[in-house]
Formats: C-alpha cells, structure tokens, sequence
C-alpha cells in the first residue's frame, strides 16, 4: 500500500488496443535520422540515446560554465538520502501549513490521537500535491499577500491513524495470496479521510520580518473535501451514466478525490484535476462480466473485489455493484473560485474525464484559451482543449462557464519531430457507432477509448503540461514508465525513447505559428533524465559531467526569467536519493544546466511548486513524508521532532531578499 502512493498498480497496462503507436517507437526512427544526419549512422538496435542526441547538436563548443551568461546564480547541492530538508546556499526553506493547522478559531488544535471528521473539515487536508498563489487584492501583481490554494492528493491512514495496520495471524513468509498487513479501519477513520482529501484555500500574507503567516479566520479560507457538494456542468451533465440513487439528476456530486496537480486560469479561478479516482471504488465484479459499464471501468483500473480502503463497507456509493455509475462522476477537473468561499465548486466535463495530472490555461492570440493536461498512466495520452468562446480580460463575469464549451483534442507525435492534435469529436475520425461510440458525452466519458481509436501516441505516464511565459513554448513531462519494451507492452518511439524508462524525459513543444490553439505542432526531448554518467542521458546538449543527476520529473514551473523549475516524485527507487526541487535554463549558453537546488525528507515526494510575482518566495508541497513508515513506527516525524510525519508546505526565501535564483 505504501510503496504504490495508494494509486492502485501502476505497473499495470490498460492501454492494450490502440491503433497508435508508442512514443519510444517513433523517437527511436527520429534518433536514427539524426544520427545518419550527423555523420553518426548506426544500427536502429545500437544507438545510445544521449550521443545520438548529443551528436545532432550544433557542432559549435559549449562554454564551462564559468564562461557563461548563466541565468541562474546558486551553486548546486549535492544529492542525498538525508533526514533534513537542504536547500542551496543562501536560501532558507521553512515548513508552513502542515496538516490540521486550523484554518479558523473555532477549529481544534492539531492532535493525532483525537481526530474528528468535523475537525478535520476546519483544518489544511492531508498530502499537498498543487500549490497556486493569487495575489490580494484580486487582479494585483502583489507578492506579499494572497490566497494559496493547495490539493490534497489522497490520504495515509497507516501515517495518520494508530494501529490501523494490524499484522495478519494467517501470514507466513512467501505466502502469496494472503496479506502480511491487514486494514483495520473503522467509520470514524473513513469520515476523517473523506474530510482530509480535497483542497485548501487559505489567505496568507508576509510579516513585518518576511515570514509567512496564515490569517485565521479569513472569509476566504475554506476547505473543500470529498463530501462537499459540487454540480456537473458541461456536456456530460445530465447524462444517464452520471445518474446515482442519490442524485438521480445526475447534475450534482459529493466530492473531489485523488487532487493531483492543477493550474490557475486567467480569470482568476483554480482548477484541480482528480487522478487515481479507481482507488477508492470497489466490487466492478460484482457486474455482470459483458456489462459496458463494467468494461469501462476496467480501462481505468477499477478494484475487482474489495478496495484497499474500505470506504465502500461504510459508504455505498463507493460499491460499484450497488451504484456502477458513482466512478463516472470523477476522473474530471474543477474549477472553483477561491476568492467566493460560497461558490459551488463546478466539474467541468468539456475537458474529458481520464487520470489528469495537470491543467495549464493559456490564452491564445484569437482570445480563446487553450488548457493542455495529461493522463497520467503507463502508455495513456496527452490532450489539449481549446475554447469555444474568448476570453474577456475586462469582465471576470463573463468567463464563468468558458470551461463548458471546447474542443478536446489528443496528441500524435511523428519521427520528423512534427505532430499534429487530432480533435475527438463525435462523428469525426472514426469516432461514432462503427467504432461503438454513441455520442460526444461518451467520448468525454472514456477519452481512453477514443484515443485508442484515432491513433494517438501512447506516452510515458504524462505528467504536468506547462507554457513557459517568456519563450512561448510547451514543456512536457513524463515521469517515467518501467514497463515500456517489457513482455508484450509498448516499445519505444520518438517522443518516448527509451526502454524500460524509469528516470522520465521531457518534451519541448512549439505550436505552429505561436498559436496554441493550432493543431500541428514541432517537438524535441529537452531533457532525457536520470544519472548523467549513464549514457542513454540527455541534458540539452550540455556537457553532462557539469549537471545535476535528477529523475522523475513530476511538476514543473518558470520563474520570471523562463527558467523551468522542476520536483520529483520517485528518486528514492530510481537513483536511491531523496526527492528534490530542480532548475535549468531552457534558453541561451547555459541550456540544459541543470542543478539541484532543494532535497526533501525520506519517504516524500516534492510537488507543486509556485513563484510570487515577484519571485521573492517558492512555495513547494512536501507529499507523504515517512511514507513507508506507520503512526507507531515512524521514519521521520517531519516536521516537528516526534509523532506522525505532517505533510505540509515549504516556504523557500533567499536570505538577501533577492528573487530565487538570480
């Protein structure tokens, strides 16, 4: 349970029957062109990855980096696996907001041995994943004051709750079919965890002596959890399949689960994507084995017998033989406006319902914004919509419901280093009965199936998707995937390029014409990540002896310079260190230099990283620290000296004042 992140098998494949091809296939052909254009021509079996890479460059020498116009100024840390936070010289990195601080007055003080599920409503939920700031007032650039919206990906009732692992009497050693551990959960537990997902909108602002602090009782601060209402909107809504005893309707939800990553509109607004949603469902066999229903399900990994939570023994809308439709209202992104804690939170179903990572808006040169998000699973998709209508800068009204109508596209990538963005559209490239799709809310329902259809690249577990707002291009990141060229699965393409990937790569984008709602697109690898003295690495064609080992790449974002900011999420098994928050110039002398900048605590994961406009401060979220621990036995108590390890934010400053990284 532990070491899966509570995600389910994520070494399971569930894309088996597309007609596309995989992205390390199409990146192979893309290497070997660029090696015969070089003057390297090899076999398609021999080429090492970085040199074919390395050997495309522009033959002119690359400066050391004492020699270059460098735009990034702190001296790398070195990797570790220790029990402290580090971060680069200079800096100071400090925990804020840890689970159960009270967001109001009346909220208890933070003590795990007296848990309550109407405590936990009042108190920062459990395992940040996104962090966004918005400055106060609305609409200003200031970097002092605002609101933090924070996901609150999923929870570790092992980290959270006493004794809730029990050893099982019937457990010997090499058994196979009989658990080790088994769950001893209880109501009370559930009603807390249900209480712990979700998101927190908090009003902070700086001190007189520049520390960070939460204003309580805030009319801003909210919490919105995995019982609190929120309406279907969009195509979808009203759909026989979103349909539930509860909510016959099928227009309103009990809920958001698994928030991984998100993104900040232009308007103001904060939109959070719900990941590994199958987790928390149980009993898909319980439907009859030809059902459609539950076919869909298992295209997205839902539990055939009994859930690792038990959520569903309490709750029936988690039991798929009782309400088979409960899973088709999650999967989606919602947006809610954090500056009206009286809004209803709106899942917006134009955008399709798969495992989202990430959301990125961006406003195009018609005015129509373009949102890029990922589906994070072995051999799955990456996608774009594109609006409708435009966007209205001056009337924040106005874009209310500018989410509920678009295009949902999909990505194919080709060896050439072009692509092109393929629309799902009902009727439109095999999209309709012939192929067994009924209508356009069935493709928003199982965007997997239609991508498998239309041919679309299978990628590298997609990750965030993100515009760098200074050079206009898309950065796109794959976290990795062991299981590529393994068995049966999916080999190796151009824009997936190495067999069984465990250290991720990232993609760099450029839309015809700057336009991002245009549907073709050039593409590169940025980066091929991992060990650089490994030879299948690739740093941007920066000399690798002079680079940060990193792998994994998970969140990313850019400073005011362009730089990309990377955090990472599974370096304790891939490169047996601790976690870390990354930087590379994307442009100039110094691209591809990357350095490491902050190293987590053991057993967490680093996520949502997010500058203040004037990128004084660095807001990074330290997920599931101790993981692999228990209440009883913890491996770290982080961040205070004893008890259960606290997921919470960090609050990076320079000790000058300067912005990060200059």
């Amino acid at each position: 349970m532990n070491e899966a992140h509570y995600e389910g098998s994520k070494e399971k494949v569930y894309s088996v029957n597309g007609r596309g091809e995989t992205f390390e296939s199409i990146l192979a052909r893309r290497l070997q062109r660029r090696s015969l254009l070089a003057g390297a021509a090899a076999a398609a079996g021999g080429i090492v990855i970085g040199n074919a890479f390395a050997a495309a460059q522009d033959a002119s020498p690359v400066a050391s980096p004492a020699g270059i116009d460098d735009s990034l100024q702190f001296a790398a840390i070195e990797a570790g696996s220790g029990e402290d936070l580090v971060v680069a010289d200079g800096y100071t990195a400090v925990p804020f907001l840890a689970w159960g601080e009270p967001l109001f007055s009346d909220a208890p003080a933070f003590d795990p041995s007296a848990q309550t599920a109407d405590g936990q409503a009042k108190q920062v939920g459990y395992n940040h994943d996104f962090s966004g700031f918005l400055p106060l007032p609305i609409g200003s650039d200031t970097s002092d004051h605002g609101l933090l919206v924070i996901n609150h990906e999923y929870t570790n009732p092992e980290l959270m709750f006493t004794g809730y692992l029990a050893p099982n009497p019937d457990y010997t050693e090499g058994s196979e079919d009989i658990p080790e551990l088994l769950v001893n959960t209880s109501q009370e537990i559930v009603d807390v965890e249900l209480e712990a997902h979700g998101v927190t909108v908090a009003e902070i602002q700086r001190n007189a002596e520049g520390a960070w602090e939460l204003v309580v009782d805030s009319p801003y601060n909210r919490r919105i959890t995995a019982t609190t209402p929120m309406a279907m909107t969009g195509p979808v809504a009203g759909n026989d399949l979103t349909k539930t005893s509860d909510d016959p309707s099928g227009l309103t939800v009990l809920g958001t689960l698994n928030n991984c990553s998100g993104g900040l509109t232009p308007w103001g607004t904060f939109v959070t994507c719900e990941e590994n949603f199958h987790q928390y469902f149980a009993n898909n066999e319980g439907l009859a084995e030809d059902d459609p229903i539950r076919l869909s399900h298992e295209r997205f990994g839902l539990t055939s017998g009994a859930s690792e939570r038990q959520w569903e023994t309490f709750y029936p809308r988690f039991d798929v033989a009782q309400e088979p439709n409960e899973a088709f209202r999650f999967g989606w992104t919602v947006e809610i406006d954090p500056f009206d804690a009286s809004s209803q939170p709106k899942k917006r179903t134009s955008l399709g319902r798969f495992k989202h990572e990430a959301v990125n808006v961006w406003v195009t040169p018609s005015g129509q914004v373009a949102v890029y998000t990922g589906d994070d699973e072995r051999f799955e998709y990456v996608y774009k919509w594109v609006s409708t209508n435009a966007y209205d800068p001056d009337d924040r009204a106005a874009n209310a419901d500018l989410l509920d109508n678009g295009t949902l596209y999909i990505a194919k990538f080709d060896d050439d280093g072009t692509g092109s963005w393929i629309p799902l559209v009902f009727g439109e490239n095999g999209l309709d009965a012939s192929n067994g799709i009924a209508d356009q809310a069935a493709i928003l329902i199982n965007p997997r199936v239609a991508g498998d259809i239309v041919g679309a690249t299978k990628m590298d577990r997609p990750e965030d998707i993100e515009v760098n707002p200074v050079n206009n291009r898309v950065y796109m990141v794959m976290t990795n995937n062991s299981n590529r060229g393994v068995e049966e699965n999916p080999g190796t393409d151009e824009s997936n390029p190495r067999p069984a990937n465990i250290w991720g790569h990232i993609i760099e984008v450029s839309e015809a014409g700057g336009d991002h709602a245009a549907t073709e697109f050039e593409w590169d690898i940025f980066l091929l990540c991992g060990d650089p003295a490994d030879e299948s690495t690739y740093f941007a064609g920066f000399p690798k002896e002079q680079v940060s080992k990193m792998a994994n790449p998970d969140n990313i974002t850019f400073d005011a310079k362009g730089n990309l900011w990377i955090s990472t999420d599974g370096q304790p098994s891939s490169l047996d260190v601790n976690d870390g928050l990354f930087a590379v110039p994307v442009d100039g002398a110094s691209r591809g230099y990357l350095r490491q900048f902050f190293s987590s605590v053991p057993g967490s994961e680093v996520s949502g990283p997010i500058f203040t406009p004037d990128n004084t401060t660095l807001f990074a979220s330290i997920q599931h620290p101790g993981e692999g621990g228990t209440f009883d036995e913890p491996v770290t108590s982080w961040p205070e000296t004893s008890g259960p390890p606290r997921p919470a934010m960090v609050v990076i400053q320079s000790t000058t004042g300067a912005p990060i990284g200059s």
